[in-house]
């Protein structure tokens, strides 16, 4: 069965940090690109980090890039998201994504998620 689990998430201060791990079950992350991705209430899902399967390059959305790291660990099955210098801005619920492209399609699969809190 496919399954991917995040954790981390938290109350945190402004300034202050979090890992968040998404441990993932029944594929292998190495094959796959994996994403971070978080959502605000009423508004759209917006990409903060990817991560590729073969090769381990990164992105990060302008607003993150810099404070955010993304890393993945073979052995663990597990992709984190390291968040540093937390805004309020960044309070969120953050998904993780497993993606594999395909001939025709694109194998998609979502975790359910993880609340980030920012505030003082």
């Amino acid at each position: 069965q496919v399954q991917l689990v995040e954790s981390g998430g938290d109350l945190v201060q402004p300034g202050g940090s979090l890992r968040l791990s998404c441990a993932a079950s029944g594929f292998t992350v190495s094959s796959y690109a994996m994403s971070w991705y978080r959502q605000a209430p009423g508004k759209e899902r917006e990409l903060v980090a990817t991560i590729t399967g073969t090769g381990g390059s990164t992105n990060y959305a302008d607003s993150v890039k810099d404070r955010f790291t993304i890393s993945r660990d073979n052995a663990k099955n597990t992709v984190y998201l390291q968040m540093n210098s937390l805004k309020p801005e960044d309070t969120a619920v953050y998904y993780c994504k497993a993606a594999l492209r395909r001939s025709y399609y694109t194998d998609v699969y979502w975790g359910q998620g993880t609340q980030v809190t920012v505030s003082s």
